[in-house]
């Protein structure tokens, strides 16, 4: 029988537990992407309306509002030279990292004691890629046949921290909030969680913690 570890709130109470990916299951490293686009001629997004066109962009495209091709036909116009859309997405999913076997192995034993979900905010381009990732390094043909349910904020329109979004994966998979452990290493999404009722945990991988750090 696994545990959660006693310095985790309500633990005793905890019947299911959410995941983040990207940074609690997926490593990533945003600074690569960043240093991908730079060396390929992005223009620098120094201004307010820059980074407010930038960061809308993005947000459409997690939330699922644009296409795969809408993105990076949008992102080229930040180039000060042509690029391709094999470019784009090699730089985009430069950020991605492994997916370490000892979290998923971890999984696998603690889906035995728990429901387990995923819930993340990303999209079409990411998904692909590490989906694929997945189904190499672990056999498994998409996130469902290890999680109960996955959430991608890309194929609900819902995004972290947005309140909605917690209460519909609460609703669809019919949880109690105070039964539901939610981990990720933003903790603006952990708070957002505990707006909703749920018993959230800010995963601080900066100092190294891991969920295998979590689970007796």
């Amino acid at each position: 029988m696994v545990r959660l570890i006693p310095s985790i709130p309500n633990f005793a109470s905890i019947k299911n537990i959410i995941f983040d990916f990207g940074g609690v299951i997926c490593d990533i490293d945003i600074k690569r992407t960043e240093k991908k686009f730079f060396e390929m001629g992005l223009i620098r997004f120094d201004t307010d309306y820059s980074s407010s066109e930038r960061d809308d962009l993005f947000r459409r495209f997690e939330s699922g509002r644009i296409s795969a091709q809408e993105f990076r036909d949008s992102l080229k116009h930040f180039f000060n030279r042509p690029v391709t859309d094999k470019e784009i997405d090699d730089a985009w999913n430069a950020l991605l990292l492994e997916i370490p076997r000892k979290r998923i192995q971890l999984l696998e034993v603690i889906r035995k004691n728990y429901r387990i979900f995923l819930l993340s905010n990303s999209n079409e381009i990411h998904y692909q890629k590490y989906l694929s990732d997945f189904r190499n390094n672990f056999g498994y043909q998409d996130f469902d046949q290890l999680f109960e349910k996955a959430y991608f904020s890309f194929q609900m329109h819902l995004q972290k921290p947005g309140r909605e979004v917690f209460d519909y994966v609460l609703k669809i998979s019919e949880l109690k909030p105070s039964e539901t452990l939610f981990i990720d290493d933003s903790i603006q999404h952990v708070e957002a969680a505990n707006e909703a009722g749920i018993i959230g945990y800010h995963l601080k991988i900066k100092e190294g913690e891991e969920i295998t750090d979590l689970i007796r």
